[in-house]
């Protein structure tokens, strides 16, 4: 691996989130950058953790989901552990999302039906007392 380091401001800015959000995530355990007096140093390691940590994210994995993932980075072995676990994990979060649309498409239904009822009650409604004036 290379020798070169990032400060939090250098990762902040190039993965454009928030100091506060590389902080949050150390605080989490999922990144463990260097000290040098009050200044925290950050390896290419950390950088890795952090864009696994953002993808993560951004496909619904948990943070204890990221952090599994993060412990399992090897490049020395070619990370072959951690490609199979995404790929489950990949898989797995793609089952939930397709349950997730069927739940949506029943909701759906449930409402229109809801809504048609809803509306024939008032044209019902709307009638008697038509009637009744």
């Amino acid at each position: 691996m290379s020798s070169q380091t990032y400060s939090i401001s250098d990762l902040a800015r190039e993965l454009d989130i928030t100091t506060r959000a590389i902080r949050f995530y150390e605080e989490q355990g999922l990144l463990s950058p260097e000290r040098r007096g009050q200044e925290r140093v950050y390896s290419p390691r950390d950088k890795v953790s952090l864009k696994l940590i953002l993808r993560g994210k951004r496909i619904g994995f948990s943070l204890a989901e990221c952090r599994e993932l993060i412990e399992l980075y090897d490049p020395s072995s070619g990370n072959t552990k951690q490609l199979h676990s995404m790929l489950a994990k990949i898989s797995e979060r793609r089952e939930q999302l397709e349950q997730q649309l069927l739940d949506i498409e029943q909701m759906k239904l449930e409402l229109d039906t809801a809504e048609e009822r809803c509306v024939q009650a008032l044209e019902q409604t709307l009638k008697s007392q038509e009637v009744i004036q």
